[in-house]
């Protein structure tokens, strides 16, 4: 009989994952097994997959898109790991850091509530970009939260129609590896609805990165003058998004602990 594999299901504003919790870094899954457990149809279903585990001491976050790619940082994901960890009493409640391939994150965790994490430099390329969707063209900017995003703006989000397939982003130069792309309108009193189309994931319901390239964009957008804070309503929710006058983001919001499932099955 075959072994349980447990995996936990979680989101963040509707953004959602599988995390395996994997502190010896002993645990091993393919491309091939995250693109099964992730799809919605035939498997488990998630945005994306965590694997937590250990770097040197220090909780690091292996995810993946939920195509088996990797990813640099996933700022609803590692909200919900630490989450997790909270929950799960690994770590105490409080200000602790997590690593990813995007660096070291620290986070403000309570035992209820949102979750504060902050995010780093967020970086305007100083470039315009375009984006095409269902034979529509805006133009928008590109923007580094340590992955890739081109963040477009529109008068309505009714007008970008469906994003089942990944929208046509140029200059493709720019971003060899694919692209997070986010379509935003701007509301009064520094507050932004938003849709995204993640790459290796498809549309997803929010995305934490995201978020902070829409904040950083939509100042520019805007009055162009930091700090600022900006409220941003993915479809999933509401998530907030900080600041500073160095471009520092620190990224505010819910994350919530569902279920636990056996993964054994996948992984044949």
């Amino acid at each position: 009989m075959t072994e349980p594999v447990i995996a936990t299901y979680g989101h963040g504003t509707e953004n959602d994952f599988l995390l395996i919790y994997d502190p010896e870094n002993s645990f091993t899954i393919t491309e091939p097994q995250i693109a099964a457990i992730c799809n919605r149809e035939s498997g488990i279903g998630a945005d994306g997959l965590i694997r937590i585990t250990k770097n040197s001491d220090k909780w690091f976050m292996d995810y993946r898109n939920a195509d088996g790619s990797l990813a640099e940082m996933c700022g609803n994901g590692i909200r919900v790991m630490a989450k997790y960890l909270v929950t799960r009493e690994l770590q105490p409640e409080g200000i602790f850091a997590i690593d990813t391939r995007a660096g070291i994150k620290h986070l403000r965790v309570p035992r209820d509530g949102d979750i504060s994490v902050n995010m780093g430099q967020v970086s305007d390329e100083m470039e315009e970009v375009e984006a095409t969707n269902n034979g529509q063209t805006w133009s928008g900017l590109n923007i580094n939260v340590g992955n890739p995003h081109a963040v477009v703006f529109v008068d309505s989000l009714d007008d970008v129609g469906s994003l089942e397939s990944a929208p046509v982003v140029s200059p493709a130069s720019s971003y060899l590896d694919g692209v997070n792309v986010e379509f935003v309108e701007i509301m009064p009193n520094f507050e932004a609805k938003m849709r995204v189309h993640e790459r290796g994931s498809g549309e997803t319901r929010s995305c934490g990165t995201g978020t902070c390239a829409v904040a950083l964009a939509a100042t520019l957008k805007t009055n162009g003058k930091l700090p600022s804070r900006w409220t941003i309503y993915p479809p999933g929710g509401r998530l907030i998004v900080d600041i500073d006058g160095h471009s520092n983001a620190t990224l505010i919001g819910p994350a919530v602990i569902l279920a636990d499932y056996d993964i054994s099955q996948y992984l044949a």
